[in-house]
């Protein structure tokens, strides 16, 4: 276990701790034109919208964003990667930056936090961020063929794998794979990371996201929360959750069923509420936090944050309201439990 990893734990012990927020959302706000996402790169596409290009064309956006939600409370940030696999950098024709851009990421938010904690002598741990790409592998998307896939197993766990080895090389203290709309592309990502800690000599402890994506609490490959548990349960996520989809209101069912059964620490990061008719979000943040105070009142959280829609300020409100928050009490489920009732199932020795 890394210094990094038993801070954690002790600090996860003793109080509800905070992630950051949306990364997209803040970007928006800068108003930032296609010369600055390009800078001085040679590329052929319009690069505005890759936000995680900025990390080598606006490192100062993106460290500023980092700062922000420090700032605001959060004990963990994630790096501005959630597309720098070469599948995802494909759609810009980024595909040979990946490796470079990652590793900028990481030593972007691992200084923002050493400059943090250089202040005021409180560690800050950066998790590199991981998202599920814009393919499936449990889905066909050509309706009259439904082998048919646009990437294999292998390929997409070797493409996760080039993600894992520079978030690490940068110097991330954890990896997160998130949104997983895909339980089998969470999977391929989980494996990539395993054999990347191992490959990098030193721990570096995996969190997982689940998200949903509709109101039958199940994601796109049709798993519901618990099921996504037990089947990625085997990879050892010091945390898992869920992620985006919903508001902190419409999530709070799936993490009352996630509490009972999950014996690892709990993260959950909703959006800023349901998005308008123009897709903008309108939850202010005081009502985010009130909101994700009734999950830590009802013990079914040990980290919150925001994604879609929240701010630094988000970040900020919850900080507040979680203040005398206590954490969730992990508990001590058996290997094998009943997927249907969720109750222990002992064995007789």
């Amino acid at each position: 276990m890394t210094d990094a990893e038993t801070l954690f734990r002790e600090r996860a012990a003793r109080k509800v701790m905070i992630f950051d927020g949306g990364y997209g959302t803040a970007i928006q706000k800068y108003g930032l034109t296609e010369a600055d996402y390009r800078g001085d790169l040679p590329l052929e596409k319009d690069q505005k919208g890759n936000n995680d290009l900025l990390c080598l064309t606006r490192p100062d956006v993106v460290k500023a964003i980092h700062k922000a939600y420090i700032d605001n409370g959060a004990d963990m940030i994630e790096t501005n990667t959630f597309s720098s696999t070469q599948i995802a950098m494909a759609d810009y024709g980024c595909e040979h930056l990946v490796r470079e851009l990652n590793i900028a990421a990481a030593r972007l938010a691992r200084e923002a936090c050493d400059e943090a904690e250089a202040q005021d002598g409180v560690k800050r741990f950066v998790t590199g961020s991981i998202g599920p790409t814009n393919k499936t592998l449990s889905i066909s998307p050509q309706v009259n063929d439904p082998a048919f896939r646009e990437v294999d197993y292998d390929t997409l766990k070797t493409h996760y794998r080039e993600q894992c080895d520079a978030l690490i090389e940068g110097g991330v203290d954890f990896i997160l794979i998130e949104t997983c709309f895909d339980t089998l592309n969470a999977k391929a990502a989980g494996m990539a990371a395993k054999e990347a800690e191992a490959a990098a000599g030193r721990s570096v402890p995996l969190m997982m996201s689940f998200t949903i994506t509709d109101m039958s609490g199940r994601n796109l490959s049709g798993h519901t929360l618990a099921a996504f548990w037990y089947t990625l349960r085997h990879l050892k996520p010091i945390t898992i959750g869920a992620n985006c989809a919903f508001g902190a209101d419409k999530l709070r069912p799936y993490l009352a069923e996630l509490s009972k059964i999950a014996d690892t620490l709990i993260l959950a990061y909703p959006n800023a509420g349901l998005p308008n008719e123009l897709g903008q979000y309108d939850e202010l943040p005081e009502r985010t936090a009130e909101l994700i105070r009734v999950w830590t009142d009802e013990g079914l959280v040990n980290m919150v944050g925001g994604c879609c829609g929240t701010t630094p300020d988000h970040i900020g409100a919850i900080t507040k309201a979680l203040a005398n928050a206590k954490p969730r009490q992990v508990p001590e489920v058996p290997v094998i439990t009943r997927l249907a009732g969720l109750e222990p199932m002992h064995i007789a020795a």
